[in-house]
């Protein structure tokens, strides 16, 4: 079972982002969460566990728990329950899991939370202070708003949020063999148009990636590949993986549309897991603003 994604680093689709100026506030009088951001695109929070830290955690709607560092499982003294499988781009590995009493985020609280243990050398390679992925078994409980223009991070529980954000309303679909599903959470699934198809694919919303990826599953998508030589390479596990790089193209979410975007493929896998239940992954960085109801099962995207 396949408990997180991975996060894939490349820069290959510059998104714009302007800084706010002055204090940035979250629609409908909702607290913003004090964040940071990593590489014009990454948002970083400070959370405590079990109540000790802050420690700087990555916001990942595209991972489904959360992912603890050893080290900083050590420092808590946290105890290991037994291991799972790990999923992320195209790779698949073993790692320990643990249960977490208790997470913090500003005023929001979670308890009894599974979380992954695993190093994280690609994440801390962007920033050392980084010690884990704050996943959806935490965010899911609470309507979430990421305001990329602002920088702003929203939670709330009171349908203020809601209330104050007028976009259309899109549903968030099922994963392809919705049986396997875990009972704490559900991947961010949207259904999208690609320029030049008439075939509908089910991309993952994710604020842990700047870019967008297909999965090669479906020879189709391999054609629209500018070369089919590999064009970006990283390490993953001790083992290199390789990814090609389509031409752009147009997403079409609903009545929105995502203007020439280029999708990375990875061209082998790394670990034998299951195959993939969405096509892809297209970052919130591609919106303006982002705002997720996880109980009502849809999002609002605001185009930049």
């Amino acid at each position: 079972m396949s408990f997180c994604k991975w996060l894939l680093r490349a820069s290959l689709v510059s998104l714009a982002i302007q800084a706010a100026h002055g204090e940035a506030l979250c629609p409908g009088s909702v607290a913003s969460l004090p964040l940071r951001i990593v590489q014009s695109s990454l948002i970083v929070v400070a959370i405590e566990i079990n109540h000790s830290g802050p420690y700087d955690f990555l916001v990942d709607t595209g991972a489904q728990v959360m992912t603890i560092e050893p080290s900083l499982v050590s420092e808590l003294g946290i105890k290991t329950r037994g291991t799972t499988g790990v999923g992320g781009v195209a790779t698949y590995k073993r790692a320990a899991y643990a249960y977490v009493d208790l997470i913090e985020a500003g005023d929001h609280s979670v308890s009894n939370a599974v979380a992954v243990i695993q190093e994280m050398a690609q994440l801390k390679a962007v920033d050392s202070r980084i010690r884990g992925i704050l996943g959806e078994n935490f965010l899911a409980h609470f309507d979430l708003l990421i305001d990329n223009r602002q920088r702003v991070l929203c939670l709330d529980t009171s349908g203020a949020l809601q209330a104050a954000v007028h976009e259309e309303k899109i549903a968030l679909v099922e994963p392809q063999e919705p049986a396997k599903d875990m009972p704490f959470t559900r991947p961010l699934l949207v259904s999208a148009q690609l320029s030049g198809s008439k075939t509908q694919v089910l991309l993952r919303l994710d604020s842990g990636s700047n870019t967008p990826l297909l999965y090669a599953t479906n020879p189709r998508y391999r054609d629209k590949s500018i070369n089919p030589a590999p064009l970006l390479r990283r390490v993953v596990n001790g083992a290199e993986q390789s990814f090609a790089v389509q031409t752009p193209q147009d997403i079409h979410i609903g009545k929105l549309s995502v203007r020439q975007v280029s999708f990375v493929l990875p061209l082998n896998a790394i670990g034998e897991g299951p195959t993939p239940r969405e096509d892809g992954l297209l970052p919130t960085m591609a919106f303006q603003r982002v705002f997720i109801s996880y109980a009502g099962r849809f999002a609002k995207l605001d185009n930049w």
